[in-house]
């Protein structure tokens, strides 16, 4: 298919990866770390936005120093790594990426996760040749995923144009990254969001991943 069909840029924490469970064991032990109330799953899903430390401003009804900051990230991802080694793949992912390859379609991976813990977690499901490439985060900004899909669409020059992307995620911050690059999104709402809170981004929202690929293809056809 290449640059003439539907390429799809998955998301990794939340949408491929069924992490959510690990993400908030991992934001309560943080923030018991550093005097903080235990939040819940749906209080989560109410807050959480991109750039982090403005969940945190959420929260604390202040944005962290960076003193704090730092303390709060590494706290985090301390605990979160730990966890992530237990979780699997959302439900009919490998299928799906699997039966997209055989048919001939490309599809990447771009995740804020660190590119050094990403790969090694993508290899161990067996995954990463499903992928045309694979990036994470290779440096300490807060500020999302826009800059992120910049680099990754220009590496991934003559695969797909801009208007045959479409970027599949958990978070509102996938659908801005998508549009600032003249691509598409859908919002997958197992992950870090609650369902009204995708809704407002303005993009199609759906429940599970075989309807995000089915409206994908669907939006890519209309371009």
């Amino acid at each position: 298919m290449g640059k003439h069909g539907t390429h799809l840029v998955w998301d990794w924490n939340g949408t491929l990866l069924d992490d959510i469970d690990a993400v908030i064991g991992a934001t309560n032990a943080a923030f018991e770390e550093i005097g903080l109330e235990p939040i819940t799953l749906a209080r989560y899903r109410e807050l959480y936005c991109v750039p982090v430390p403005v969940f945190y401003e959420r929260l604390m009804g202040r944005l962290p120093t960076d003193a704090e900051w730092a303390m709060m990230d590494g706290a985090f991802h301390r605990h979160y790594w730990v966890r992530a080694e237990a979780c699997g793949l959302t439900a009919g992912a490998a299928e799906l990426l699997a039966a997209r390859q055989d048919a001939g379609h490309t599809q990447s991976l771009l995740s804020l996760a660190p590119h050094e813990h990403l790969l090694p977690i993508v290899r161990r499901h067996g995954i990463e040749p499903r992928f045309v490439r694979v990036d994470g985060r290779t440096d300490t900004s807060t500020a999302g995923k826009a800059a992120h899909m910049v680099r990754h669409l220009k590496a991934l020059d003559g695969v797909a144009r801009a208007e045959r992307v479409v970027v599949i995620g958990d978070a509102a911050d996938d659908a801005i990254a998508a549009a600032h690059v003249g691509a598409k999104a859908v919002l997958y709402t197992g992950g870090s969001h609650s369902r009204a809170s995708l809704e407002a981004v303005g993009v199609p929202v759906v429940d599970t991943l075989a309807e995000a690929v089915a409206v994908a293809e669907d939006l890519a056809a209309a371009a």
